[in-house]
């Protein structure tokens, strides 16, 4: 995408993005990731220098504007309808209550985005909470056609970055009236590879790898909103 389309876009975006839930506050002038704060055991603050990278990249690559830093949001935050971008991860066991699931799905359902990237160790409580969330409409396998593959860079699959158990990378969503509202990656470890290079010691096409889905996963959130 050429950089002025992606600035003309993203203005409609901002001004109009979502429904109602999101028209009623102010978004920030800026492309901000909120990172999402849960119970039940996991550390939903790891990889620290993650979501600064992937801001910065993400500004630098596209030409749209970022935030420096994350936000952290918890779902009875009353700033949580100020990013339509909601990021979580962890090792550990992901707790949401009854109150916590409907104001998750009331978000989604007003133009909200998802993105869960599995730490390793949290993907049975998650798949748990998406079969609470919508019983209805399971996590499925995205195939690499899908556009999030190919929203700004054109991916053949999912990168892995780390090794785990040795099982494939892979990619679920959730769909609700037939927008993707869950982006769940699993065997991958993308918000490892967007860490400073000291801190895994991942090298540079790794690192380039995980660099060029975390775009794609949010180009694809600002342009199917």
């Amino acid at each position: 995408m050429k950089p002025v389309f992606i600035w003309f876009l993203l203005s409609l975006l901002i001004c109009g993005f979502g429904l109602s839930s999101f028209a009623a506050v102010p978004l920030d002038p800026e492309v901000n990731i909120a990172r999402l704060q849960y119970e039940g055991g996991g550390d939903w603050y790891c990889d620290p220098s993650s979501i600064p990278n992937w801001l910065e990249a993400f500004e630098r690559r596209t030409g749209i504007k970022t935030a420096k830093n994350e936000v952290v949001v918890t779902l009875d935050s009353e700033k949580l309808y100020k990013y339509p971008f909601l990021y979580m991860s962890g090792h550990g066991r992901v707790l949401l209550d009854d109150q916590e699931l409907d104001e998750l799905r009331i978000w989604l359902a007003a133009g909200g985005f998802l993105y869960a990237d599995d730490n390793y160790g949290l993907d049975a409580s998650f798949r748990e909470m998406v079969a609470n969330l919508y019983p209805d409409s399971p996590l499925i396998p995205l195939p690499a056609t899908h556009p999030i593959y190919h929203s700004f860079y054109d991916l053949p699959v999912l990168p892995k970055i780390h090794k785990h158990d040795g099982e494939p990378a892979q990619g679920f969503g959730v769909f609700h009236e037939g927008r993707l509202v869950v982006f769940y990656t699993w065997s991958s470890d993308i918000g490892d590879g967007l860490e400073d290079a000291h801190v895994h010691g991942n090298p540079p096409a790794v690192r380039e790898a995980a660099t060029q889905m975390a775009v794609n996963i949010l180009m694809y959130a600002l342009t199917h909103p």
